[in-house]
């Protein structure tokens, strides 16, 4: 794999990272299987699209998109806590709905922004390359993310949210409501989802509707990844498994690219690195149980000869 392939992909991994946060608050901290994913993603593309070509600034278009996916969160929680509905198909809801109100925000199926100033274009424009851009904003973004995250998990609201998602028989009896709870988790996670939209969508040069598909794989495979090679002993630390997941996550696809796989295959391959590194925990366990035997083994061997 060529260099700059390479820091493309670390690159894209970074502003991919953003959504792969938002996946890993509703699904890891929440216990809370969220499709709305898939229609936060390009409602974020969309705002921020839509908000750029009629004149608003950039920087300012992307933090709108942000409390756009917010709102998606609300209405899934909403529906979930509320109206009672299954969070499964809560999320499900959401996501169909998104899609009309997506083709509604944006006018049609594709909004191109060619020529047209983004985040990208206005910091590359100081005199920084294009690749340099991206990592920067990726970097910076990310930071901020986690900065505020690792804050907001720190305080009594942050710890009941965690709370909910691991024990919320225990945190109903402190007094806690859960459903506010899950409804705040999901505001958060699908603004940081809208958010990663708005940037990818600034970073590609157009907004599309049918852009969300598959970005819950993404997500939960950068998420397992993360948690599996990097660990999760504390949230500081998990959430820069994420970002560390997502880019190898987009390493692992430029390298299979760069190998001669068919962009069209990317969604079987997403799909089938997502099942192994779903199981991963599980073949971890296996080879710890096996070394654990052979070293009991030898103890008795040991024991035996002496």
């Amino acid at each position: 794999m060529k260099l700059t392939t390479f820091m493309g992909a670390v690159s894209q991994g970074l502003l991919w990272s953003i959504l792969a946060i938002g996946v890993f608050i509703t699904y890891k901290i929440l216990d809370y299987a969220d499709l709305t994913t898939e229609g936060s993603y390009p409602l974020g593309a969309a705002v921020a699209a839509q908000m750029i070509l009629s004149g608003v600034n950039p920087f300012l278009a992307t933090i709108i998109s942000m409390f756009a996916g917010m709102l998606a969160g609300f209405v899934t929680g909403f529906l979930n806590t509320k109206l009672k509905i299954p969070a499964l198909l809560s999320g499900i809801l959401s996501m169909t709905g998104l899609y009309s109100i997506n083709l509604r925000i944006m006018g049609k199926a594709n909004i191109p922004l060619l020529k047209q100033p983004t985040i990208i274009s206005v910091i590359s424009d100081m005199g920084v390359s294009n690749a340099v851009t991206v990592f920067i904003v990726g970097i910076v973004s990310v930071l901020i993310v986690i900065l505020i995250l690792w804050w907001f998990f720190g305080t009594e609201i942050g710890f009941s949210i965690r709370a909910t998602g691991d024990n919320p028989n225990m945190i109903r009896a402190l007094g806690v409501n859960t459903n506010s709870m899950i409804m705040l988790g999901l505001i958060i996670g699908n603004g940081l989802i809208a958010l990663s939209g708005g940037i990818m969508a600034q970073y590609n040069g157009y907004a599309d509707v049918g852009m969300g598909t598959g970005t819950i794989v993404i997500g939960l495979a950068s998420v397992i990844i993360g948690e599996v090679i990097f660990g999760h002993s504390s949230i500081l630390r998990s959430l820069f498994a994420v970002v560390l997941g997502s880019i190898l996550y987009r390493v692992i696809i430029a390298f299979v690219l760069s190998k001669g796989l068919v962009p069209n295959d990317l969604k079987l391959l997403s799909s089938v690195l997502l099942a192994v590194c779903l199981s991963l925990p599980l073949i971890k366990d296996k080879i710890y149980g096996f070394v654990d035997e052979l070293h009991k083994k030898d103890k008795k061997e040991v024991k035996t000869n002496a």
